[in-house]
């Protein structure tokens, strides 16, 4: 049986069209992803509920995967510090061939049973930790071997795959099956696919951050001051919540380093 990843693009003869043809049809596939995605919400809150669970006993959060899947899983664990202030290695990426995959893809190692795991061991992975396995086909070996061992080894596992009854999501305790059909370009996954499991990396990540009070109203309070524009950003919110004068917000910016520590010391 083809998966659907795998199945003949809608479109036929791509050389032919015109580029805006081409960009029309992207964007006509593009626009039922987030249709897919909500209809998972529902396994997406299980997910997060159980990972804010364990982050509030010290766990942590993997993701796994290779080549894209693997690379969309990086990009949403280094935002996390930056974004809402939490320490490196809180939510850990993991991809197959290690750092240098990111930029160039390493033959053959996705194709490893044992590898997945054996990185996670880097870590001392325990049972707090929770670990999403990333694989557009569901089927990716090196993202499956590890979800087994966890399995094993009593951590929880998810995954985020977009073929229906795939493998992995059989050998998961949470899975999500986001099944946005055949990609523009036949077997792209780096297209619909990958759209689709960065929304829901980013639900997972933006959502477990809000419960563990990152975030306030809709603000970030715990956000890395590394460069001008955010440190304006800060600024401008202290304005807001305080009713300061910018000038006076910013002093106390400087001085405190963050924007939850001002707050805390000026209403103390």
């Amino acid at each position: 049986m083809i998966k659907i990843t795998e199945k003949d693009s809608n479109y036929n003869h791509l050389e032919k069209m015109s580029v805006n043809e081409i960009l029309k049809g992207i964007n006509k596939e593009d626009s039922t992803v987030a249709n897919a995605v909500n209809k998972k919400i529902k396994k997406i809150n299980i997910l997060v509920n159980e990972v804010v669970k364990r982050m509030e006993k010290g766990g942590r959060l993997f993701y796994i995967g290779a080549g894209t899947s693997g690379r969309l899983g990086i990009v949403d664990a280094s935002e996390c510090p930056p974004t809402f202030g939490v320490k490196q290695g809180l939510v850990v990426g993991l991809i197959a061939g290690g750092d240098k995959a990111i930029r160039k893809a390493v033959e053959f190692a996705e194709d490893s049973l044992t590898q997945g795991w054996k990185d996670l061991m880097k870590h001392k992975i325990n049972k707090k930790d929770c670990v999403i396995g990333i694989a557009a086909s569901g089927s990716t070996p090196y993202v499956l071997g590890a979800v087994k061992k966890c399995n094993e080894a009593k951590i929880l596992t998810a995954c985020i795959v977009c073929n229906k009854g795939s493998v992995i999501s059989k050998n998961v305790k949470i899975p999500i099956e986001v099944v946005v059909g055949p990609e523009f370009v036949t077997g792209s996954t780096r297209m619909k696919s990958g759209t689709a499991q960065k929304m829901v990396l980013n639900m997972i990540s933006t959502a477990t951050m809000i419960k563990l009070g990152r975030v306030k109203g809709n603000k970030m309070l715990d956000m890395q001051l590394t460069n001008n524009k955010l440190i304006d950003r800060g600024t401008n919110m202290l304005v807001k919540q305080l009713n300061i004068p910018y000038k006076e917000a910013l002093s106390l910016l400087k001085k405190h380093k963050s924007v939850r520590l001002v707050l805390k010391a000026y209403n103390s």
